[in-house]
């Protein structure tokens, strides 16, 4: 069974490829993620990394959470679950009450 990490804190500069190397020190590696802008292709600065078992997942969070990479020091956890999100486009689609978005600034102007 997989267990899925999340690596964070990333220099623009690392590769999946680097990261494969260095969660393979610890166990088997099944798959790298490193999340990138859609529209640029630049690093998100986080990434994935998909170990082979619970037990060398848990290896790798011991062993490298807070170790170096590209000079950062990286955060190694253990990934949630992804959240369900609601499909209707959120507040473009379904706008906040009236109540909210009318409401009445104060004034700024000093008494006369």
């Amino acid at each position: 069974m997989k267990t899925k990490l999340f690596v964070g804190n990333l220099s623009r500069t690392t590769t999946e490829e680097e990261l494969s190397a260095l969660f393979s020190q610890t166990g088997t590696v099944a798959s790298v993620e490193l999340i990138t802008v859609r529209e640029t292709g630049n690093s998100k600065r986080f990434a994935f990394v998909d170990m082979g078992s619970p037990v060398d997942a848990e290896k790798a969070v011991g062993m490298l959470n807070g170790s170096d990479l590209n000079g950062r020091p990286i955060k190694v956890n253990i990934a949630r679950p992804r959240e369900e999100r609601p499909a209707d486009g959120g507040w473009y689609n379904n706008p906040p009450p009236p109540s909210y978005r009318h409401r009445k600034k104060p004034s700024r102007r000093k008494p006369s």
